[in-house]
């Protein structure tokens, strides 16, 4: 028999969201992993924060459309750069093209799920969530706890 594990109608706030920590030229910032987007994106405030002089950096973008679940979103350009996930084992540095957008409301940059998978980056939605890095089964996991990161160690 297959039971549900929320009460009825309260199913809309089991989920997680999969924020963590990278670096970003050297600089920390929080990446929201999400499997559902077109893109890898940046609203422009939050990457002013992160990187003040991101406008000097920027690659043209044409001929695009993007849209969010609620609205047109309004490319400004491209960010070639890296991120880099840290980690004890084995830290991995993720060559990526940002679309920096005008009216991103989010407060994390987005990575979409191609390079999650060209990386070897997996999330796990366990009862206990966590993501690995790389390929080595047998390194540290990161868990997600209220967006933030804490360590497990597997047994070899």
């Amino acid at each position: 028999m297959c039971k549900t594990k929320p009460e009825r109608g309260k199913g809309y706030n089991s989920g997680a969201s999969c924020i963590t920590s990278i670096l970003i030229n050297d600089i920390e910032a929080r990446v929201n992993l999400d499997t559902g987007p077109f893109c890898t994106c940046v609203g422009k405030y939050d990457l002013q924060t992160i990187l003040p002089g991101w406008k000097n950096h920027l690659l043209p973008i044409e001929g695009v459309d993007f849209s969010s679940a609620s609205n047109n979103l309004w490319p400004l350009g491209i960010l070639d750069t890296n991120l880099v996930f840290p980690h004890p084992a084995e830290s991995v540095r993720m060559k990526t093209a940002i679309v920096v957008m005008e009216n991103c409301t989010s407060q994390h940059i987005i990575c979409r799920n191609d390079y999650l998978n060209i990386y070897g980056i997996d999330i796990n939605n366990h009862k206990d969530r966590y993501l690995t890095v790389g390929d080595n089964e047998r390194q540290k996991k990161e868990e997600f706890v209220a967006n933030q990161l804490v360590e497990a160690q597997i047994n070899p």
